[in-house]
């Protein structure tokens, strides 16, 4: 990788970790193109075209969005998603080909697209957090403001059913989603019975999904790796939810929005911030100017953030800070699985 620019051998790299860190274990596709186009000098100038970050998730989503309108294409014998029974041999050389094939259609899907998986299951790793935040709120209702909420399914939490193994279950058992997740470790699990009382929701993303845009949730569907069959039948049932009751989702950088929502909340509720996998796609400047944002709130009033986030190579964690009295506490909750499908909780 010697002769690559210093921008593209570190755009290489990021392709390896990807591979090793996030794929391995997870998509044996994804694994195996990855560590393969970091050495790709072709391809990775294709992946260099990409505006926003994550880059690999975005060119993996990206040819899975138009490799679902090519279903014909030798590539797609390799993806789970289109056939039943994928092929085993190198899936590189048909992968470098449709990337090559469709270069231009690619390179504006990395221009005007995000990373917006709305990832439903991670509820289940949230919803513990929400039930703490709740029970130091006093009965006070939580206000709900999702940063990055892409179409909204995080922001229903409360109108899911959860399965926690032996640790128990949540919510309403014949709520048309269900969520399953793996209780790891040897704490117990705080789950909220009954759940939290929420106020009012409020979802921003800088563009967010409509369920009702078929080609919308194409790309939302094209974001989920190709042999998780059950998240994309998550998908399916949340987009369903939210279209029978919608939550209130606004357009804009939540830096710029927040202050103003935060500062027009009643003063009876509690405001609840919270993200997840969104602060990746952060400038770390932004990062500090979200937590100065939150931290000036909690002058005024008492301020909650949960956030799920990975910043550094390791598993998810689940935070919860809270602003009270003008005083500031963050504490590490759990570690969970990228996806939702399991919580080790640490509190």
């Amino acid at each position: 990788m010697s002769d690559l620019p210093a921008d593209r051998a570190a755009l290489a790299q990021r392709f390896r970790a990807f591979a090793e860190h996030e794929g391995r274990g997870a998509s044996p596709l994804y694994e195996r193109l990855c560590v393969a186009l970091a050495d790709d000098a072709a391809i990775l100038a294709l992946a260099a075209e990409a505006t926003t970050l994550p880059v690999p998730n975005l060119l993996l989503g990206a040819v899975q969005y138009l490799l679902f309108a090519h279903p014909g294409d030798p590539l797609a014998a390799f993806y789970p998603s289109l056939t039943a029974t994928p092929a085993t041999g190198d899936p590189y050389p048909a992968f470098r080909a449709f990337c090559l094939a469709q270069q231009t259609a690619i390179t504006r899907i990395l221009q005007t697209r995000r990373v917006q998986t709305n990832e439903v299951r991670r509820c289940a790793c949230l919803l513990p957090a929400f039930g703490l935040v709740a029970a130091q709120a006093a009965g006070r209702p939580l206000a709900l403001i999702e940063i990055g909420a892409s179409a909204g399914f995080n922001l229903l939490w409360d109108h899911y059913g959860y399965e926690y193994g032996v640790a128990g279950q949540a919510g309403d058992p014949q709520a048309a989603l269900q969520l399953h997740c793996e209780v790891r470790g040897g704490h117990q699990l705080p789950i909220p019975q009954p759940f939290p009382t929420v106020a009012g929701r409020l979802g921003i993303d800088l563009h967010p999904i409509d369920v009702r845009d078929p080609q919308a949730m194409a790309w939302l569907r094209a974001l989920i790796w190709p042999e998780h069959a059950d998240r994309r039948t998550l998908l399916d049932a949340a987009a369903a939810t939210v279209l029978a009751d919608s939550p209130a989702l606004r357009a804009g950088d939540a830096l710029a929005l927040l202050p103003s929502v935060l500062a027009h909340l009643p003063a009876d509720v509690v405001p609840c911030v919270f993200h997840s996998f969104t602060l990746n796609q952060f400038a770390p400047q932004d990062r500090d100017r979200l937590t100065t944002i939150l931290a000036a709130c909690g002058t005024r009033r008492d301020c909650y953030r949960i956030s799920i986030e990975m910043l550094q190579v390791g598993a998810p964690e689940l935070r919860l800070e809270q602003w009270h009295a003008g005083r500031h506490h963050e504490a590490l909750l759990a570690r969970c699985n990228p996806h939702g499908a399991w919580i080790e909780w640490l509190a």
